[in-house]
């Protein structure tokens, strides 16, 4: 991946360009990026990232995006069709969820910019909820060391302290007890993921409700990941367990529509049993100048194209357009780990679902990234074990990509053998290439790493 993508080909703008450029050079120059950057993930080699990919459906989302782009939905007096689609996403996510279980509150739900924001506003919600309640002021959470950094995250920015609970090894679930013997009269909250990102496994969500109830603190599920295609899997029969409002002590749970529900990046929802919960995060100044300000959520400006594309999307797909691509995706998934299954060397950690990733004991897996990649697959890399994910969507359900993997996948066991005593060339790094980093300093890795980050934003210098 180059420091300085496109330098060599387009111009570089280190300014403002005295004179503006025309809007078909402009849209050439994104045009060319766009379908050589496409070229990738339309092979179906890539984990995750893609999870649609259907040109047409874009392009539906896009005009779709394109009615309300320049639309800001703080402003609902001028723009009420944004009402009507963040209220419908919102309801048609609560059915999703079987928020018809729910008795005695009134459940809802909050549209946000994605997983993470799902996540941090829940958190958000849990602090003040619980202040305002219980008149907690140390606030800590307890999450499963599987569930996602964006807990670590939301931790950090509102002074919350976070417990992480160790994981079996063998299936990759949270230790229930370690998890109710550490929940105290300050916790807010206990984390369960439906399904993680690592494994694609679902953590004991009944066993957890029970802890919450017990303690009378709330229970979030993180369903960003698979929230928009486990109930359609459990329609299917798959042994997928229940993880939504149907347990009782599941205060919360948050779903991307980015992702398996097909809409633009980046939306999310997240939904709450009861609207108190939701309601304890607003945020309200009543005594500025410029007039009485409120927001529901963190951001305040937001485009109304998004909520436009995100309902879009749910209402052109329905029930059954979503059951149809998630049984393919899930045959497809099947398939690919019983050609993981089928090497020995190779062994899938604890009981996935559409998401699965893989170790070995017989060699350092990363070989089998380093020639998986030759062959054009991208992988997430993992660690602690060192093991590959690999999360099915629908590029992968496309004919003859599950031939390939199994084929490519063969050829990888043999080179790994062949440089067993050998360092590997990739590592594990989330949201970018599985590669290039190593080192057991943490000070070190984290100095890379933000050296990596910081190229995101560089243009090449002068020259």
């Amino acid at each position: 991946m180059s420091t300085f993508p496109y330098h060599d080909r387009f111009e570089v703008n280190r300014r403002l360009p005295e004179e503006g450029r025309s809007r078909e050079e402009i849209l050439g120059e994104l045009q060319e990026m766009a379908k050589e950057e496409d070229a990738f993930w339309e092979t179906g080699k890539c984990s995750g990232t893609m999870y649609c990919g259907d040109h047409d459906h874009y392009r539906f989302l896009t005009d779709a995006f394109g009615l309300f782009a320049h639309v800001n939905s703080l402003q609902r007096d001028m723009c009420p069709s944004s009402t009507k689609f963040e209220a419908e996403i919102i309801a048609m996510t609560l059915e999703l969820m079987h928020a018809e279980a729910i008795e005695g509150t009134t459940p809802a739900g909050l549209v946000t910019t994605g997983g993470t924001g799902s996540i941090a506003h829940a958190m958000l919600a849990y602090r003040e909820h619980a202040r305002q309640e219980r008149g907690v002021t140390r606030p800590n959470v307890v999450k499963p060391e599987t569930a996602h950094p964006a807990f670590d995250k939301a931790c950090h920015l509102f002074g919350i302290e976070l417990r992480r609970a160790p994981v079996d090894p063998e299936t990759t679930l949270v230790d229930v007890d370690w998890v109710d013997g550490h929940v105290d009269d300050e916790t807010v909250a206990i984390i369960g993921s439906a399904c993680n990102y690592g494994y694609g496994t679902v953590d004991p969500i009944a066993a957890l409700s029970d802890v919450a109830l017990g303690h009378g603190v709330g229970l979030h599920v993180d369903g960003c990941l698979g929230g928009f295609i486990l109930p359609f899997g459990q329609e299917l029969g798959y042994d997928i367990p229940l993880f939504d409002y149907r347990v009782p002590g599941v205060t919360s749970i948050s779903a991307d529509t980015h992702k398996y529900g097909y809409a633009l990046k980046g939306t999310s929802v997240l939904t709450f049993r009861d609207q108190a919960l939701r309601n304890s995060q607003y945020f309200f100044v009543t005594d500025w100048s410029g007039g009485k300000y409120c927001s529901p959520g963190m951001e305040g400006s937001r485009s109304g194209g998004l909520l436009a594309a995100t309902w879009a999307s749910m209402v052109h797909f329905g029930h059954e357009g979503y059951r149809n691509h998630a049984r393919r995706i899930f045959e497809t998934a099947q398939a690919m780990q019983e050609a993981v299954r089928s090497h020995p060397e190779l062994r899938i950690l604890g009981r996935p679902t559409f998401l699965f990733s893989f170790t070995s004991d017989a060699f350092d897996v990363y070989h089998v990234n380093d020639f998986m990649r030759l062959r054009g697959w991208r992988f997430n890399g993992q660690q602690y074990p060192n093991a590959l994910h690999m999360a099915v969507t629908r590029p992968q359900t496309q004919a003859g990509v599950t031939e390939a993997f199994a084929a490519d996948l063969a050829d990888a066991v043999l080179y790994a053998h062949e440089h067993e005593g050998e360092t590997p060339r990739s590592g594990a790094i989330y949201g970018g290439v599985a590669g290039g980093m190593t080192g057991d300093a943490d000070t070190f890795i984290k100095a890379v790493m933000a050296e990596m980050m910081d190229g995101y934003q560089q243009i090449p210098p002068e020259e």
